[in-house]
């Protein structure tokens, strides 16, 4: 076989249909969509509509609730923080915090801060700056000799508003 008898198989590329290019193309005129309607006009969208009869997504029950405000954490588990110290991405003499947990490559974007979790097991001493941690977390980094300090919550725009006018 030669460079130039290199052929895709047979079916493998398909023409794009040429719409509204003559009556003789077989899809000119009305382009393949028919005769006037609403389905025949450019940006409709119907999706759910059933002629008039109630839609399933309005007949059915809804349940639950979404916080539309709710924060959300990033999650940095204790064995990832040891992983990262092995590897040499993380020194343990200095203090973990966002900067270096993005430069170790443990964090990327950070939403509503860092949350530290037990997963895992921590040989290292560490003082570690986080957002959020559990209790198994702090109890596991304090039996190594390390501490992890809680950063505090950002205050609302509101509450820093009413500081700056007392």
């Amino acid at each position: 076989m030669r460079l130039n008898e290199l052929r895709d198989n047979p079916g493998a590329r398909k023409a794009r249909k040429r719409v509204g290019r003559g009556i003789g193309s077989g899809t000119g005129k009305t382009a393949g969509k028919g005769q006037k309607g609403q389905k025949s006009r450019s940006g409709v969208s119907l999706l759910g509509f059933e002629g008039g009869q109630m839609p399933l997504y309005r007949r059915l029950p809804k349940r639950g609730f979404k916080n539309h405000f709710r924060k959300e954490f990033l999650v940095v588990n204790l064995g990832g923080l040891q992983k990262a110290i092995d590897a040499g991405k993380l020194d343990s003499k200095k203090t973990v915090d966002e900067d270096a947990l993005r430069a170790a490559g443990l964090v990327s974007k950070t939403r509503d801060g860092i949350r530290l979790l037990a997963k895992g097991e921590l040989k290292a001493k560490l003082t570690i700056e986080v957002d959020g941690a559990s209790k198994t977390a702090i109890g596991a980094v304090e039996k190594t000799g390390g501490k992890v300090v809680l950063r505090a919550p950002a205050a609302p725009a509101s509450e820093e508003k009413a500081d700056a006018q007392a």
